[in-house]
């Protein structure tokens, strides 16, 4: 890590122990060195540099113009060299460098962030590649070998998945949509002359269609929440998850559509393994997050 003319990294560390401790005493003490070392390696950096990075006034040492500005690039360049030792030790017991998580649309964005965000300080290095698809997206990950963790509404043949959540969908529409100014109950007929928003499915293969498709007419979006603003602009009608909605309806910007029969259906999540045989413990670790996090949601 030494770049002849520019320091190595102990002697930055030393500088930057000098200038938060105070003094090279104080500096000495926090790196378990002695005070000659401590002082000998600011020097030398000094010359490497050809510039003056420090001047004691009092007992106190202290940055000049040029040592501000060095050192607050070192900080980071020490910080990236710390987290590349930490990352190589992480790689060298057997941890994941990264991790591709898969997760159905479906899944409340709010559960899976409050996981990622408990995941960030224990996961040692490791990163982690999101991406939300929907219907079918979800298997054909799996099934390609392209995902490490999947949370899906459909367990495919030759994977195993854990019951993750219920999702709740629910039928709305604007208050102010023509279903809602009949003023009764409505069936199938009445549905059937109107426009319906759909969700498009992410997969390339399988196009799986979710929920009753009978309008006639139908709008297809590729996001749920891409359905849901359209659907509260009065576009149309459609089933959307009922954690996604509860806000608006509760702000009476959805009104729920008052269906003889299937005004509700529910879609079971699973937490799947994408290499089964082949688990590191990041992605296990990961995993248990997950899990923990539903279970400390629900009732």
């Amino acid at each position: 890590m030494k770049n002849a003319g520019y320091g190595t990294l102990d002697q930055w560390r030393a500088l930057q122990a000098v200038v938060d401790g105070g003094g090279y005493a104080q500096a000495a003490k926090q790196m378990f060195r002695s005070q000659s070392t401590i002082n000998y390696a600011v020097s030398r950096l000094e010359e490497l540099l050809g510039i003056e990075l420090l001047e004691v006034q009092g007992r106190k040492a202290q940055l000049t113009e040029a040592g501000e500005v060095l050192l607050a690039r070192s900080r980071q360049l020490i910080k990236d060299a710390t987290e590349i030792g930490q990352l190589a030790a992480t790689l060298s017991q057997g941890r994941e460098a990264e991790i591709n998580l898969v997760v159905d649309e479906a899944y409340p964005t709010s559960m899976l962030m409050q996981a990622l965000k408990q995941f960030v300080p224990v996961s040692e290095g490791t990163r982690v590649q999101l991406k939300e698809v929907v219907l079918s997206g979800a298997t054909e990950a799996l099934q390609s070998g392209t995902a490490d963790l999947v949370i899906t509404g459909s367990v495919p043949p030759a994977f195993l998945g854990d019951p993750l959540l219920e999702v709740e969908f629910v039928a709305v529409a604007h208050p102010g949509h023509p279903l809602h100014q009949l003023e009764r109950a409505i069936n199938i007929t009445d549905l059937s002359k109107e426009l319906q928003v759909v969700i498009r499915d992410s997969g390339l293969t399988q196009n799986i269609d979710s929920g009753w498709l009978g309008a006639e007419h139908r709008w297809t979006v590729t996001s749920l929440d891409t359905a849901m603003e359209a659907v509260t602009a009065g576009l149309g009608f459609g089933w959307l998850p009922r954690h996604q909605v509860q806000a608006r309806l509760d702000s009476d910007e959805l009104k729920l559509l008052p269906l003889t029969e299937g005004q509700v259906y529910f879609a079971h999540l699973y937490l799947v393994f994408g290499q089964p045989g082949n688990v590191g413990p990041a992605c296990q670790q990961l995993a248990d997050i997950l899990c923990r996090c539903v279970k400390k949601t629900l009732p």
